[in-house]
């Protein structure tokens, strides 16, 4: 793009575990685009109910009446297996129901149009993920294709994977997936360019509804923005803060009444709405109350909530927070004191525990609050599109980005042991080789496994992948040689290459389902369910405003008459009202063409003009006719819906 919106401009994306938000760079700048409530940034939630799907504001509004058909979360399911500790956690806290599918990947369970549908994470990420597209489309008035997508910085290879399939699912191509605490460094770095006139140390504080991350980069004069370390928590954020909160309540319940709340998936979800509501409260007043009428077997619930009680219940997790701060600073050898500036991003900062403890961390230091903490992350996303489009406005021209691994890489070896190949804190794009021997004599087969993270035991990290190399030449332990190459592109993700050196046979690490990744053949089916779910999404709208057309005809006809004459045009025509509004109560089953049929005959009865002479109202010629040939037409009607 030439930065004067000649061609479709590329968006970027936030997608969060909690809320989405998606931006563009237009008119020069970057603009944040609302969408269809108008809302700035649009709930992570889809929800399957009546036969209709709602994704964003609809899908949150129907989490405490429909619970067990309206996911969220599906962040702390990407990327994952069913068997993992976290997901296992999680599980116990939703009100809809995830199992385990092929090679251990979790899937989600839902009841719609009276059947059982089951969805992987990636498939419900695509449908947020197309609703945003959706709302740039509307915004742009273009169709959308290239976009940015941010992750955690904590994210491995699996789930960086999973998110770049979700954007294919949705139909887009997406051009890079940057870290989220990076989009947030490089959305302060373009705001404040002009205040830049050296090389600042900045660490961005990026605490989400369900991640948290923490960066330290180097942004120099001119755009240069160098990451030195990341840390984070890809499973601590402000739902946790909500599971708290819930767990409380739950036990003061069962105090009061002796009852338990954990089987009423109704009530967790009420309740979890009204804790969520009440921390925001929270932030901004020292005390709050809950309180729901018949939260569970007719039982009113209410209490306050203190903010002291709220940062009591979770100080665990706010000096959590701390504590990866100091490792980060640790990794990049930078004492607190050389930080410059400290960038606050993610919705959940907005807690005044967690802002005075981190002052209170930096002694004091002044937080930086000038971008809006729930946009910050989108705005920086859009600023790496523009520039990945070909954008020459100076601002995206001269960025440079800088990135790192944000967890070791490496191959289990003899003893279970992993051995390193590329550190944490990396800079990126990368490439490393190592070199390994064969450890029995006369060996034919090797399986080479690759790993990612910090732990000493190979098996204690997460398995990315593994190959098996045969035919090798038989040799004394020790002679046959690998060269096990480890490539990182931008994205982070990661292409492994192992090689006989004697023979220069070679094997490339393919990450298959086993592992947790889609096939291409997978990724192109779940296309064309999110193109089939979009076309009944249209067509589910279209049915309701013909259905609404119908509904506002017969209200306006019923005013039309109301100071009728008494008659038999007047009888008739409330006799085709009477059989329409019946008609109407089998609706479902109508298609849209017979609902603008319907439409059309009641128009046509409606057909009259008043009769000045004695002030009663005469019908336009043959007016008695189509009200004779309408009443039988809706009479006709009613028994084909009901045969």
């Amino acid at each position: 793009m030439d930065g004067k919106g000649n061609r479709t401009p590329a968006i970027g994306i936030d997608l969060g575990t909690s809320y989405s938000c998606v931006a563009v760079w237009k008119h020069d700048r970057i603009q944040i685009i609302p969408n269809d409530q108008g809302n700035r940034t649009t709930p992570s939630c889809v929800s399957f109910v009546d036969g209709e799907r709602l994704i964003g504001d609809g899908a949150l509004n129907k989490a405490a009446m429909n619970p067990a058909n309206t996911i969220f979360d599906a962040k702390r399911l990407i990327g994952r297996r069913f068997s993992d500790s976290k997901v296992q956690d999680d599980m116990k806290l939703w009100p809809f129901r995830v199992i385990q599918g092929p090679f251990d990947t979790p899937k989600i369970v839902v009841s719609f149009k009276g059947e059982e549908k089951e969805f992987l994470a990636e498939e419900i990420s695509s449908m947020i993920l197309g609703k945003m597209k959706e709302t740039a489309e509307s915004y742009l008035g273009k169709v959308v294709k290239d976009a940015v997508i941010t992750v955690p910085a904590y994210f491995n290879d699996s789930q960086r994977q999973a998110t770049k399939d979700a954007g294919a699912i949705a139909g887009l191509n997406v051009m890079r997936i940057i870290n989220e605490p990076t989009a947030a460094a490089i959305a302060y770095g373009l705001d404040k360019k002009s205040d830049i006139t050296r090389k600042i140390n900045v660490l961005v504080f990026d605490l989400g509804g369900g991640t948290f991350d923490v960066s330290l980069l180097t942004i120099a004069k001119g755009g240069t923005i160098e990451v030195k370390a990341v840390g984070g928590d890809t499973h601590l954020g402000g739902e946790d803060f909500d599971n708290r909160m819930v767990d409380h309540c739950v036990r003061e319940f069962k105090r009061r009444w002796n009852k338990d709340l954990t089987g009423n998936k109704r009530a967790l979800g009420r309740l979890r709405f009204a804790c969520e509501k009440a921390k925001r409260i929270l932030s901004c007043s020292t005390q709050t109350s809950i309180n729901l009428d018949c939260l569970h077997e007719g039982i009113d619930f209410s209490m306050k909530f203190s903010r002291a009680k709220f940062e009591e219940l979770n100080i665990c997790f706010f000096s959590k927070c701390i504590e990866i701060v100091e490792t980060c600073l640790s990794d990049a050898k930078m004492k607190k004191s050389c930080v410059n500036k400290v960038i606050l991003s993610g919705g959940s900062t907005r807690i005044p525990k967690v802002q005075s403890m981190l002052q209170e961390f930096f002694e004091r230091k002044e937080l930086c609050k000038s971008l809006n903490p729930d946009e910050a992350v989108a705005y920086g996303a859009a600023v790496m599109a523009s520039k990945l489009s070909g954008n020459n406005h100076k601002s995206c021209r001269d960025l440079l980005l800088l990135d790192v691994t944000p967890l070791s890489l490496g191959v289990g070896v003899l003893g279970d042991i992993f051995d390193v190949v590329i550190p944490r804190n990396t800079p990126m794009p990368t490439k490393k080789s190592k070199s390994y021997v064969t450890t029995k004599d006369n060996q034919t087969c090797v399986t080479v496994k690759v790993y990612q993270g910090e732990r000493t035991r190979s098996t204690d990290n997460h398995l990315l992948g593994k190959f098996r190399f045969s035919e090798i030449p038989p040799a004394p332990k020790g002679v046959i040689k690998f060269m096990d190459t480890f490539e990182i592109d931008a994205n982070g993700i990661l292409t492994v290459t192992s090689e006989i050196i004697s023979t220069g046979k070679t094997e490339k690490l393919t990450i298959t389902n086993e592992n947790g990744r889609l096939s291409n053949e997978q990724i192109q089916k779940m296309v064309n369910d999110a193109e089939k779910y979009k076309q009944e999404d249209q067509e589910y709208k279209k049915k309701a405003d013909a259905l609404n057309a119908l509904d506002d005809c017969i209200y306006n006809m019923k005013k039309k008459i109301k100071n009728m004459a008494h008659g038999k045009s007047l009888r008739e025509m409330e006799n085709a009202i009477t059989d329409i509004t019946k008609w109407l109560e089998h609706k479902q089953t109508a298609s849209i063409v017979e609902i603008q049929r319907m439409q059309k005959h009641l128009e046509s009865v409606a057909d009259f003009k008043p009769n000045v002479r004695d002030n009663t109202y005469d019908f336009k010629s043959s007016a008695s006719k189509k009200i004779h040939n309408a009443g039988k037409f809706f009479k006709n009607f009613v028994l084909r819906q009901k045969v």
